[in-house]
């Protein structure tokens, strides 16, 4: 069954769009985000060094992001359904082959790559129809959607914790393996309301970001042809340019602080169940700062350009004073911060790529921003292991991750004041035409 709808609903059947992709956020990037409590185990199973360990999880952010721009253009080929259900098959399979441990490169092959293009494919698809799904309130069903992340990590944080600690860290990949089964069914749900549009392409309307005065004829010029293909030329687009240079320098940033906060505890002596509380911590404000988030951005009272710069700012200066900790409370209180932080961050940055492309092009878009992004998700982790490594300290990494973001920040005011400027240009070009007359002069005796 498929939607007939020419208007994204912004509510209706597009609620159960966002539960699905609750469940699926929950499903791929909670398990990528936990995964930290694999990290001691499996580096003291094989004897290897910190930076040797941390290819697992650089692997599957790569093929996380190299993945993205194939499952775009398989959502526009045949539906976002299809793309989430066979992403649920490949994340079983990247953990159920995990379980078998061989050695290291074959946990790079398994839980790094297949499980990496599980996650590709069922987070890109299940992000995109959500933004298909909504448009007045795009930035509130992308907050919630993306809270399935943290959500499910609060929970995950102890569980795998007590797998590992029942069934060793090989049980706990292939029961994680199999509670990704579900994914599929995630994605049976996810009513194919854009596609049909592309498919049917004769009064389907693609939406625009608010506000920014494009006709309704526009757009409905628009939708049945920017759709049906995969645009690669926004690689041209200077803004766009700007937002995945941000992007990469961000994931650089983003993937090191959970690898990290579990053995950092270790090496001040906490007792592994609060270290895994700590987990739980970070999902519960990273929750709370989503929802708060994507409620204030859907008020649209402060452009979501400017929030996002304020959030990378502040993410910043918490990791830069979390290796302060010295105790359980006080690392408890910085993590609390920086995932308060990192939440409203994640609640807006997609919503922030519509309004730096346009709805039309978002799709292409999403893809290719994943695409250049992996370049630093790829080399965050062993660059910040090795400089762990280095000084003997795992509080270089948060250094690190907190200067980087630091000089992503400066991107963004970058690409918002050249989209202000070409607003101005705009506005400047636009005006003579009010008047007929060339002169003021002129203009007044015409009037006397």
């Amino acid at each position: 069954m498929q939607a007939k709808d020419s208007n994204p609903p912004d509510g209706g059947y597009g609620w159960v769009v966002v539960v699905s992709a609750f469940m699926v956020m929950g499903l791929t990037a909670a398990v990528l985000k936990t995964f930290g409590l694999f990290f001691v185990e499996i580096q003291q199973h094989f004897d290897e060094l910190a930076s040797t360990t941390s290819w697992i999880t650089s692997v599957t952010i790569v093929v996380f992001h190299l993945g993205a721009p194939v499952a775009s253009s398989l959502c526009v080929q045949y539906t976002h359904r299809t793309v989430v259900i066979t992403g649920g098959l490949l994340a079983f399979s990247g953990m159920a082959l995990g379980f078998f441990g061989l050695n290291m490169v074959w946990l790079y092959a398994t839980t790094g790559f297949l499980q990496g293009l599980g996650i590709s494919f069922s987070w890109t698809p299940a992000i995109s129809i959500v933004s298909h799904y909504f448009s007045k309130k795009r930035a509130l069903a992308n907050a919630i959607a993306s809270a399935g992340e943290c959500a499910f990590a609060f929970m995950f944080g102890p569980f795998f914790q007590w797998l590992i600690g029942q069934y060793g860290w090989k049980g706990a990949l292939l029961i994680i393996g199999g509670i990704q089964l579900n994914i599929c069914v995630c994605g049976v749900l996810m009513r194919p309301l854009a596609s049909s549009c592309f498919l049917e392409a004769s009064h389907c309307e693609t939406e625009t970001p608010p506000g920014n005065g494009a006709s309704r004829t526009d757009k409905e010029d628009q939708s049945p042809i920017t759709p049906k293909t995969f645009n690669w030329m926004l690689v041209r687009r200077p803004e766009f340019v700007l937002y995945a240079i941000f992007g990469i320098l961000a994931a650089m940033s983003f993937f090191v602080p959970p690898l990290f906060l579990v053995p950092l505890s270790y090496s001040l002596g906490i007792d592994e169940s609060w270290t895994a509380s700590l987990l739980s911590i970070l999902a519960m404000v990273d929750f709370g700062g989503r929802l708060l988030c994507g409620w204030y951005a859907n008020l649209h009272v402060t452009k979501t350009i400017h929030l996002l710069a304020m959030a990378i700012t502040l993410i910043s200066t918490s990791l830069m004073l979390l290796p302060l900790a010295n105790n359980y409370l006080s690392l408890a209180i910085f993590t609390g911060f920086y995932g308060f932080f990192f939440g409203t961050t994640v609640a807006i940055h997609i919503t922030v790529l519509v309004d730096v492309v346009g709805m039309p092009e978002f799709d292409s878009a999403l893809g290719l921003f994943m695409l250049i992004r992996s370049t630093g998700g790829f080399v965050g982790p062993p660059l910040a292991g090795l400089i762990v490594d280095m000084s003997g300290d795992y509080r270089a990494g948060f250094y690190m991750a907190g200067a980087i973001l630091v000089l992503s920040a400066g991107f963004l005011i970058i690409l918002d004041r050249l989209q202000q400027r070409k607003i101005r240009g705009s506005k400047i070009r636009t005006k003579p035409e009010k008047s007929m007359l060339p002169y003021p002069s002129l203009h007044i005796l015409k009037h006397q």
